[in-house]
């Protein structure tokens, strides 16, 4: 079966989700442009839409309907010629209209699994549980005769695993889209040992198709982007929890929070990008990854504290940010979180006191947003870093202790060969964490 086939009965698990819209909106993309095709036509090509809430499914149209428009009105000189044997289409809005209703022909939302058995490819996006997802893929498997090919996005899980509990005799492949799928241009794409080799060459084709950035991991816990952050965050959360002994509680997150943000230049500070994952989802993959790591303890009891009180973080269904470690207004961090008086303290009550404590900043310093895309980037970090080996502030040594601690991780990752090299550990915390620079690097040497 090639590639065009492959596509011509897809389905989608957990397509009303975040991850899973996102990864349905991107497949519907690329089976409307191969059901345009001179060549194609007469074939039929169906995607079906599974999602256990019939509700999250009524607003996937609308919101898929909206995304499709801005995709034809950026590409519009491309579909004048897709659509150049149409006379009847005139206007701008008349073409893209037409791929509006093309596009959107393509989905059939579902709430029942059946759906499923007649597929030939199969992405899946649910819920980041391991026995879910054997029960969903091994249910599947039975009874679809067609011998599918699953493609998962899970961000931690073993592919061998999912593999021999479900019995699919290497028809699946990881492939992990980064979110927001439609934006991040990362896919993390894993084998396991039996992952036959016809699946990873269709989803390179259409990873590069989809331009996307397509980085392999070994089938370890984790793999790249989880393997990194998960121990990243735990630094974090054992660093505020010592200096929790020395000063209140959201200071110490303040300090280590403003650390991960403004010195080490990153686009968000490691507790904002923990509620952004969601505190328990962070809780949950730590668990998963738990039982493959033997030289180290994968486990945050800060995460579990948080858990308890029922501060989680997260999306909501929006988009907008949940309160979490951080309290939020306008997508803005402006208070923390304690614990022990179980209520938010405003950021502005504390920062001058933590900012005269950590001392002042590197004159070279500049913001994330000034850096990341600058011509000039490397010359920048380097002159930054620089300066910052020569200060003796308490600021300046967190920060130099966290750059030296996330490249170590970096490192470890190539050593246990869950990385294949240097290099893609870094393509994965430039591209899927819009890090500005990658944590393997020589700027602190």
């Amino acid at each position: 079966m090639d590639y065009v086939e492959k596509f011509e009965n897809v389905s989608v698990l957990g397509a009303a989700g975040k991850m899973g819209s996102g990864i349905l909106m991107l497949t519907a993309f690329e089976m409307a442009d191969l059901s345009l095709k001179p060549e194609n036509k007469g074939k039929t090509f169906t995607l079906h839409a599974i999602d256990v809430s019939q509700e999250a499914l009524s607003g996937l149209l609308k919101n898929i309907k909206s995304q499709v428009l801005k995709n034809a009105e950026k590409n519009i000189v491309q579909l004048r010629k897709v659509y150049a044997n149409r006379a009847d289409l005139i206007e701008n809005i008349d073409v893209i209209n037409q791929y509006i209703g093309d596009v959107l022909k393509l989905i059939v939302p579902h709430t029942h699994i059946e759906a499923s058995y007649k597929s030939t490819l199969i992405f899946e996006a649910i819920k980041e549980d391991p026995d879910l997802k054997v029960k969903v893929f091994k249910k599947i498997n039975e009874i679809n005769t067609l011998k599918p090919w699953f493609f998962t996005n899970t961000s931690s899980i073993p592919i061998s695993y999912i593999d021999k509990e479900a019995k699919l005799e290497g028809r699946i492949l990881g492939v992990h889209f980064y979110n927001p799928p439609a934006v991040q241009k990362l896919v993390e794409v894993i084998k396991s040992e039996n992952t036959k080799p016809e699946l990873h060459e269709f989803a390179s084709m259409l990873i590069k198709n989809l331009r996307k950035i397509e980085v392999p991991s070994y089938d370890k816990a984790g793999f790249i982007g989880n393997g990194h952050f998960m121990r990243d965050a735990l630094y974090g959360m054992e660093q505020a929890t010592k200096l929790s002994t020395e000063m209140p509680f959201v200071e110490a997150i303040y300090d280590i929070n403003k650390i991960t943000q403004d010195y080490l230049i990153r686009p968000m500070g490691i507790f904002q990008l923990i509620d952004y994952v969601g505190i328990d989802v962070c809780q949950y993959i730590m668990k998963v990854m738990k039982p493959y790591v033997k030289d180290e303890n994968i486990h945050s009891p800060l995460l579990d504290k948080f858990i308890e009180l029922g501060v989680k973080g997260g999306q909501n269904a929006d988009g907008s940010q949940k309160d979490g470690f951080l309290k939020y207004e306008k997508g803005k961090p402006v208070a923390i979180y304690d614990p022990a008086q179980k209520q938010y303290v405003a950021i502005s009550d504390i920062s001058a006191k933590c900012e005269q404590k950590l001392g002042a900043m590197p004159a070279t310093v500049k913001p994330w947003k000034v850096v990341v895309g600058n011509p000039a980037k490397d010359e920048i970090l380097k002159k930054y870093f620089a300066e910052l080996k020569t200060m003796d502030t308490i600021g300046a040594n967190l920060a130099k202790n966290y750059a030296k601690r996330s490249k170590e991780i970096g490192v470890k990752l190539v050593s246990n060969k869950v990385a294949y090299c240097d290099k893609d550990v870094n393509t994965v915390l430039l591209t899927g964490f819009f890090h500005a620079y990658g944590p393997i690097n020589d700027y602190l040497n």
